[in-house]
């Protein structure tokens, strides 16, 4: 497999455990140096967010609590992220995030890798 996320720290904001510990390993075969998993916000040091992670991809909810602040917050501080996630409302989150791109589930490894690598300048977007 080509190191389209070769060296990166990757944030991975996943409530559901497999499809968790799936992105992580996919990370990993797509050469990221580091993947660190959250499955609740609260987990996450949001100061900390820009000097630890590279990338992120994140689910529009977890546990039921929406990520759109956090996410606000990744755009601020410059940490490219794609959303991963089987919200059925696309139109909502084009209009606040028409930038990032939504990889819905079910999603295959490919689309999903492709669109980190794309939103980290990369590869071209699929």
């Amino acid at each position: 497999m080509p190191p389209l996320l070769d060296g990166l720290r990757i944030l991975v904001l996943e409530d559901e455990f497999l499809i968790a510990m799936d992105v992580e390993q996919l990370c990993r075969d797509y050469g990221a140096g580091d993947v660190v998993i959250a499955r609740d916000l609260a987990e996450i040091d949001r100061k900390d967010v820009a000097s630890r992670f590279d990338a992120a991809i994140v689910d529009l909810l977890l546990g039921g609590a929406s990520t759109l602040d956090f996410a606000s917050g990744l755009r601020k501080s410059g940490v490219p992220f794609v959303f991963a996630s089987g919200y059925s409302d696309a139109d909502e989150i084009k209009a606040s995030f028409p930038d990032v791109r939504l990889v819905t589930k079910p999603y295959s490894g490919d689309d999903l890798i492709s669109a980190v690598a794309a939103a980290c300048g990369r590869g071209p977007l699929v």
